[in-house]
């Protein structure tokens, strides 16, 4: 078995967003929310969540949007709750381990838990 490479192009983001997203889309405890409340437009999301990594993992500054704004309202929709955003979690690591390993991979993972456990304190916290 070869060894995996790191994340180091845009074009590996890409891969590792699609790959994540599919899990998402099957999965019972958060695909819904994607689907059914926020009712992603795939096409328009698609770009800019890979703009979104690129910015953080490659120091490409190409997303200029505030992430949590987006998350706010879709909280007023859906109390996000732990369960989601550990779900969230757990498929984003693995899709960078099924793909990805070295020292952006670890990078995208540790960035990943930080914005989950962010996001999961703000949306408590509007919650109240």
């Amino acid at each position: 078995m070869g060894t995996k490479k790191d994340i180091t192009s845009r074009g590996d983001i890409e891969q590792l967003v699609a790959a994540f997203y599919e899990q998402v889309k099957k999965d019972d405890t958060i695909g819904f929310i994607f689907t059914d409340v926020a009712k992603i437009n795939w096409d328009h999301h698609i770009p800019l969540i890979v703009n979104f990594w690129e910015s953080i993992l490659l120091d490409n500054p190409v997303y200029t949007k505030n992430a949590m704004e987006v998350h706010y309202v879709l909280n007023k929709k859906m109390p996000l709750q732990k369960a989601h955003f550990a779900k969230w979690v757990l498929l984003f690591c693995t899709a960078v381990d099924d793909l990805f390993e070295g020292k952006i991979a670890a990078l995208a993972k540790t960035r990943a838990k930080s914005i989950a456990a962010l996001m999961q304190f703000k949306m408590a916290d509007a919650n109240k």
